[in-house]
């Protein structure tokens, strides 16, 4: 299936099942759905802890119990799955080579995607590379000079020290990747650039005479004011910024300590939502909280939202029984999102396929597929472009 065949059959499903993935339950306590699929409700609602947390972190799981009662979902799954792409091998010696100071885990994310990606004929343009760790590893691995773009001046330092330790054509250059002109006759590499960052290199890549891309785009949110703006022209299915959000929600390195502390910021919040409904009569948005906030006492952070949003303070025992009807609807919320968190990874080929198509209308052959395993990270999607 080519991957405008994959987009359209993708843009004709998912309008289909917004009434699932666009509500949110921590601002709806009862989506429509509920009512509408009562036996499923019910079904996640009983479910105990393991076994909801499990499905909110796997998206297909989710998507074939979904399945069992709206069996047209089933579709999504087949085309959420990419092929995963072959690695080619890494010259001997290599690792113990290049990767001082980098953690393991990000280390071997910067390994899978150097080691997926089709070799260039073209020197490399690293974008928003940071302290240059692709780009290193691809002039050692690939042999070829590059040049990493990031506009920490800092980074850029530390990368160009890291370089000349190893003796490569690696050069830096200080600019803003939003409004920099990309450098023309350069293959473009880019892992894990955000948002508005790689829309912004596969915009311009055909102006600019790229030869090719390789990119695991990320955080597709970013740079969004409310809406998402299809680069391929016009399409179905419409996303908030919001639903491009729920597209990278997706986690698998948190640790007990992180997953207690996610669930107690998700509780109170919920808890200040009740302050609202008892105050105002109607869920309204806030702003992100502080994190220091979070390490006071519940009474006090309660407090301090409601100032924050012209609200009257809570008396002590009002704030108790927020704090308990924040939980109640954390464990609520946790198990009505599985219903949203199914379509994540259709979601997020959706979006890609959208970079991906762009570049197909612009001339290149592009090829879309995974770089590594999703418990090495979710954001695994590689689009490889070439002219």
């Amino acid at each position: 299936m080519t991957p405008g065949e994959r987009l359209g059959r993708l843009d004709a499903l998912l309008p289909e099942f917004r009434g699932l993935w666009h509500p949110q339950p921590f601002r709806e306590p009862r989506p429509a759905w509920c009512t509408a699929l009562p036996e499923l409700a019910g079904e996640l609602l009983a479910l105990d802890d393991a076994t909801a947390e499990g499905l909110n972190d796997d998206a297909p799981a989710a998507l074939a119990l979904l399945a069992r009662y709206r069996p047209e979902v089933a579709e999504l799954a087949l085309l959420a799955e990419l092929p995963r792409r072959v690695a080619s091998p890494a010259p001997d010696g290599l690792a113990a080579r290049w990767a001082w100071e980098i953690p393991g885990r990000k280390r071997r994310q910067i390994e899978a995607f150097a080691t997926a990606a089709p070799a260039p004929a073209r020197p490399v343009l690293d974008w928003c590379g940071g302290k240059g760790h692709l780009g290193r590893l691809l002039a050692l691995h690939w042999r070829t000079p590059v040049t990493t773009l990031e506009i920490d001046p800092a980074l850029c330092a530390a990368g160009e020290a890291l370089a000349e330790r190893q003796a490569l054509d690696h050069e830096f250059l200080v600019a803003d990747a939003l409004t920099a002109e990309i450098p023309a006759g350069r293959h473009a590499v880019a892992l894990h650039a955000c948002g508005e960052l790689h829309r912004r290199l596969i915009e311009g890549a055909a102006d600019a005479g790229l030869a090719g891309l390789d990119v695991a785009p990320c955080c597709y949110h970013r740079g969004i004011a409310d809406a998402y703006r299809p680069l391929s022209g016009p399409l179905r299915t419409e996303l908030s910024r919001d639903d491009t959000r729920l597209a990278v929600t997706e986690t698998v390195t948190a640790s007990p300590r992180l997953a207690r502390q996610r669930d107690r910021e998700m509780a109170w919040k919920l808890a200040f939502t009740e302050w609202q409904r008892q105050t105002l009569g109607a869920y309204r948005n806030f702003r992100p909280v502080p994190a220091a906030w979070f390490r006071a006492a519940f009474p006090e952070f309660l407090a301090a939202m409601a100032e924050r949003a012209g609200l009257p303070p809570p008396s002590a025992a009002q704030a108790d029984e927020c704090e308990a009807a924040g939980w109640r609807r954390q464990r609520e919320v946790i198990r009505l999102s599985i219903v949203r968190h199914a379509f994540r990874r259709a979601l997020e080929v959706w979006l890609a396929l959208d970079l991906a198509v762009h570049l197909e209308n612009r001339g290149y052959a592009v090829q879309l597929g995974s770089f590594c395993a999703r418990e090495l990270t979710p954001r695994n999607l590689l689009l490889s472009a070439r002219r």
